[in-house]
C-alpha cells in the first residue's frame, strides 16, 4: 500500500467495518436529538467533547451546507433538521458507503431532506466552484496522507465570505510509541509528520490492517493551519479539546477546532 488511492480504498473498508462495530463516530443521532434541532435547540462537535459555539455559525437561512468527511448520521442530520424551517440544504460527503447509509437512515426515519455523496475529501469534483455557504469538517483528515489539497478544495467550493469549521488532531499525539501508550507509558518514538505507511514497522502496519483499523497520518500544524491560510482562508476563531483517558490528554489538549472564512476575490 503505497499511494493515495490505495489508502483511500483501504480506509473506506476500515470505516465500513467501524460501522459494524458501532464506533462512537458511526452511531446515528436519536429522534429526540432531531426533534430538539427542529425546535432550534441543537449543537454539533468538530472534536471529541466540546460543542462548536453557535457564534461560529453563519446565518443558515437558504444556505448550502457541506458536511465534509462527516458521515455517520450525526452532524448532517442535525444541521438538516436545524435548517429545515429556513430552507437550508445539507450535503454529506464521505468516503465510506456505510457511514453515508447512516445519514440516509436518519433522513428517512425523520423525513429530512439530505443529499449524500461518496468520495475522497481531497477531491470535491462533484461540486462546482463557490457553491457552499458553510463547510463542516470534523476530525477526519488524519485518515489521508496529504492535507493541503483538502483546504484548497474547501476554498474552491466555498462562496466568498463562506465559513469553514474544521476539527483536526494536534500532531503531538503521534510523537509517542503506541505500544508503550497501551501500557500507560509516554515514550517519544516518532518524528513528525507521522504516517502509518512509513513511521512504523511492516509488522505493526499489518497488525493494524488485520484488525481493520484505519490508517492514520499525523500532519504538521504548518499543513493544518498554514494550509488553510495558503488556500486563501482567514482564521477567525480557534479552540482546543482533549479526550480524557487518551494519552497524552493527561498533560495537554490534543485536538484543535478552527473557524475560517474564504476571502472575497477582491480582498
Amino acid at each position: 500500500m503505497t499511494d493515495k488511492a490505495e489508502v483511500s480504498t483501504y480506509n473506506r473498508y476500515a470505516w465500513d467495518k467501524a460501522v459494524e462495530r458501532k464506533s462512537r463516530w458511526t452511531v446515528a443521532v436519536s429522534a429526540e436529538t432531531i426533534a430538539a434541532a427542529r425546535r432550534g435547540d441543537w449543537q454539533i462537535a468538530l472534536t471529541p467533547t466540546k460543542e462548536v459555539p453557535r457564534a461560529w455559525f453563519p446565518d443558515i437561512s437558504d444556505a448550502e451546507i457541506l458536511c465534509l468527511a462527516s458521515g455517520g448520521g450525526q452532524q448532517g442530520p442535525i444541521l438538516a433538521a436545524a435548517g429545515e424551517s429556513v430552507n437550508a440544504r445539507v450535503t454529506v460527503f464521505d468516503n465510506s458507503p456505510r457511514q453515508l447509509a447512516q445519514d440516509r437512515a436518519v433522513a428517512e426515519r425523520e423525513g429530512l431532506k439530505l443529499l449524500t455523496v461518496e468520495g475522497d475529501m481531497s477531491e470535491l469534483l462533484a461540486f462546482e466552484d463557490q457553491c457552499f455557504d458553510l463547510i463542516v469538517h470534523p476530525c477526519s483528515n488524519l485518515f489521508i496522507p496529504e492535507v493541503p489539497p483538502v483546504w484548497r478544495e474547501c476554498a474552491r467550493v466555498l462562496k466568498p465570505g463562506g465559513v469553514l469549521l474544521a476539527g483536526f488532531v494536534n500532531p503531538v499525539m503521534y510523537l509517542f510509541d503506541q505500544r508503550k501508550i497501551d501500557e500507560g507509558i509516554l515514550e517519544v518514538r516518532h518524528k513528525l509528520p507521522y504516517s502509518d505507511l512509513t513511521s512504523i514497522s511492516i509488522a505493526e502496519r499489518k497488525a493494524f490492517i488485520r484488525a481493520g483499523e484505519a490508517l492514520e497520518f499525523g500532519h504538521t500544524l504548518t499543513d493544518q493551519i498554514g494550509g488553510q491560510l495558503d488556500a486563501g482562508l482567514v482564521l477567525t476563531a480557534f479552540y482546543e479539546d482533549r479526550w480524557e483517558g487518551q494519552p497524552p490528554a493527561d498533560y495537554t489538549d490534543t485536538y484543535i477546532a478552527s473557524r475560517a472564512v474564504r476571502l472575497n476575490c477582491s480582498d
